[in-house]
This record gives structure tokens, C-alpha cells and sequence, in this order.
């Protein structure tokens, strides 16, 4: 049966010429032929000039996701396997890939779907419903690329229950695919223990993105008192403790975070050294100015603020706010790294908030250094979407 052909408005489409994937309902002029949700169907501009074969879903306000630039392609096994090898290839070339995330969406050209793999273990969430009709094959593919270079994966668990999917028409779903195992998976990340829930944790159970930037806050560590806010499961307070900190604070308002943030630091022998508690972060540093409190170093890794253009305003005050409360508290020539893992907060927004909040502490800002997302979640220049984090190391100098 032939497929179905969405012809664009003249002048739109003009993300997906610049090398987007994604086709908005209200670019869509008419659509020739009959489809069903989650099917494939050509797309083709309002000339008719061919633009590319993707996945339809008329729940979802991103009417069409893009596979593939070739008006017609043949999405089978061995188009998915080149897809799936691609992105393996590329892990393989540019981080290590013990704990990777080894598919992202849009960014390897499969729109919609991520896996991650914590050492013998694939966590996969899928959040469209046609690249959700392909995951089995997409397992499959994955599965012989990885054996191909003798890693064993003895299990996988899915974890979509993003409320995302009901943007699709999907339910939330998560649950092993396959054979069940033990969810608490023991990893190894930077010289680092952790045990990952990946069937309770966060999102796909820890956060891989932020890799190199835990990495890169050993340095200015190494024997300082540190206060690491929105530690979650400890990832950036336990780097510090490894780096050779004096002493270091975990904050996080979720008890199972750090229940298991505790386990963490008892896995590394860190327990005498790195302590957490249970608090809100807004309520906790107000008091600790109060107490004039000071730390040679303060992390600030909090959730995003912002999910959507209509509350930027307000997300711009909470990184303001965050910040200008961090700064007080770091000693005169310590150090600040501060993130919004917020796609909707641009570098230009997130940078003003940071400048602002330094003027309204009556702070210099020395930048160390900025840096964006680990190499295993690449930014596809052109899909705005992939390019989410940002992380910025400061010296933070009293005006003088």
C-alpha cells in the first residue's frame, strides 16, 4: 500500500530545512492518501519538492517526526541497524562507554527514543508512538552491535512513564523487557561507586549527562569545605569527597535520594567525609547566611525550572534567586559551578540571571569555565531541543 504524503505550507517547514526533525501541525497544508497514527508517511514541501520519510500522530502537536531525509525511504531492519550502529560508533569513539547513553532521540536520528546502559544493563524510555512500534527491532539491532564487541547486556528495563506520552496518546509504561533482574545496579563513573535504581531512580535512574562536568569540579575540591545543592543520589558531593575534600554537605529534599545518597557514600568510603540531609534547598541557604555560614565551594545542580516557553519569567527568578543565595555563602576567592538543565533557559538567559544574581550579592565572577551536556548526549546543531545543559565553574571574589 502506498503511503500517505503531508504537503507543507508555503514558507513553512523552515526548522526541518535548516536539519530539524520535528514537522508542527500548523505547518502541514493537507495530507494526501490515508495513514494511522504512529505510521510512516512522506513528507514533501508545498511544490512539491521531496523532504523526507517520518512517523505521523495527530495527537501530538508535533504532528511528524523525521527518520530518515529521503522522500520514500525503506524504513526496515537493516535502516534501523545503520541507525543503531551509528550511534554506537560514535560513543565508541568520543567517551567510555562502561555507562553511556548510548541512544538520544533526535540527536542520533531517532526521534523519541532513548537508551541508556548502566554496565550490564539497557534502560529504554520511549516517548513517541512511532518510534515506539519500532523499539523491538531497535532492541534487537542494538543487542548485536553490542555483541559484536563482546559486552553482555543481561537485562533491560523500560521506564516510560514520562507524562509526556499522554502528548501521544500513550500511557505511562515501565516494566522489564525480557527476563526480570536486580534493578540496583552497581556502577563506576570517574573512580565513583554508585548503586542505580533504574527502576525507581530518576528519569532512566541516574544522570549521565553531567559525566565530564563531575569530573571537572575535582580540581577546586581538593581540600575545601564543599555544599553541594540538589545532590539527588550524591553524584557531584561524592566527586568532591573522592577529589579530596575536607568536608562536604549534600542537601536534597527527597528522603529516597538521599537514603540512597548515603548508601553511595558507604559504597566509596566516604561516610566520614561527605553527609547528607534532607531539606529544601530555598528554605536551607537563607538560613545558613544567617548563621554566616561559608563554604570554599557551592554546586548548585537543581531540576529544571522551566519545561515550557510560558514560564521562563519565573524560572528566571528561581536561577537568580538560587544563585544570588549560593553566592553569600561561598568564601571570598571559592568557587561556584552553577547549571540549568532547563532547554527553554538559554546560555544568554541563563548567563543574565547569573550576572544579576553576582550584582545583587555584591560578587565578581571569574569564569573557569563552561561547559554543556557529556559527549554521549550530542547537540544536533539545528534541533534546538538537544541542547539542554549548561555549567558554568566561577571564582567567586568579594568587590573590593
Amino acid at each position: 500500500m502506498d503511503r500517505a504524503t503531508a504537503v507543507l505550507k508555503k514558507g513553512e517547514g523552515r526548522s526541518l530545512k535548516a536539519g530539524g526533525l520535528w514537522i508542527f501541525d500548523n505547518e502541514i497544508n493537507n495530507i494526501k492518501g490515508s495513514f494511522t497514527n504512529g505510521e510512516l508517511i512522506d513528507i514533501e514541501d508545498f511544490d512539491g519538492y521531496p523532504l523526507g520519510t517520518g512517523f505521523i500522530n495527530q495527537n501530538s502537536k508535533i504532528r511528524i517526526r523525521v527518520l530518515s531525509r529521503k522522500k520514500g525511504q525503506t524504513i526496515d531492519e537493516e535502516f534501523l541497524e545503520m541507525r543503531v550502529r551509528n550511534a554506537w560508533e560514535y560513543r565508541k569513539n568520543t567517551t567510555e562507554t562502561d555507562n553511556c547513553r548510548i541512544i538520544f532521540g533526535e540527536a542520533d536520528f531517532l526521534p523519541g527514543l532513548v537508551i541508556d546502559k548502566y554496565t550490564d544493563v539497557l534502560v529504554v524510555q520511549s516517548l513517541a508512538l512511532g518510534i515506539d512500534r519500532l523499539k523491538p527491532v531497535i532492541l534487537e539491532a542494538l543487542k548485536k552491535c553490542l555483541a559484536e564487541d563482546a559486552v553482555t547486556i543481561r537485562g533491560i528495563y523500560e521506564r516510560s512513564d514520562a507524562k509526556v506520552r499522554k502528548q501521544e496518546g500513550m500511557e505511562p509504561f515501565k516494566g522489564f523487557i525480557g527476563e526480570e533482574f536486580d534493578t540496583n545496579v552497581l556502577i563506576v563513573e570517574n573512580g565513583v561507586k554508585y548503586f542505580v535504581n533504574v527502576a525507581d531512580g530518576q528519569k532512566t535512574g541516574f544522570f549521565l549527562d553531567q559525566k565530564y562536568n563531575r569530573l571537572a569540579i575535582h580540581k577546586i575540591c581538593k581540600n575545601a569545605e564543599v555544599l553541594d545543592c540538589f545532590t539527588h543520589t550524591g553524584a557531584f558531593a561524592l566527586n568532591a569527597g573522592i577529589a579530596g575534600a575536607k568536608h562536604v554537605t549534600g542537601v536534597d529534599v527527597s528522603e529516597l535520594g538521599v537514603a540512597q545518597a548515603k548508601e553511595n557514600a558507604k559504597a566509596n568510603g566516604l561516610e566520614g567525609t561527605v553527609e547528607f540531609i534532607c531539606r529544601d534547598v530555598f528554605d536551607l541557604l537563607p538560613e545558613l547566611e544567617k548563621e554566616k555560614k561559608t563554604f570554599d565551594v557551592v554546586i548548585l545542580d537543581p531540576p529544571a525550572f522551566t519545561k515550557s516557553r510560558d514560564s521562563i519569567k519565573n524560572a528566571t527568578k528561581g536561577y537568580r534567586e538560587i544563585n544570588y543565595r549560593a553566592m553569600k555563602l561561598v568564601r571570598d576567592g571559592g568557587f561556584l559551578a552553577t547549571c540549568s538543565c532547563s532547554h527553554f533557559m538559554t546560555p544568554e538567559l541563563f548567563s543574565k540571571a547569573i550576572a544579576q544574581a553576582a550584582s545583587s550579592a555584591h560578587k565578581r565572577l571569574r569564569q573557569v569555565e563552561y561547559r554543556t551536556q557529556s559527549q554521549d548526549h550530542p547537540i544536533l546543531w539545528s534541533a534546538d531541543e538537544s541542547y539542554y545543559l549548561k555549567f558554568f565553574i566561577f571564582q567567586v571574589i568579594d568587590e573590593k
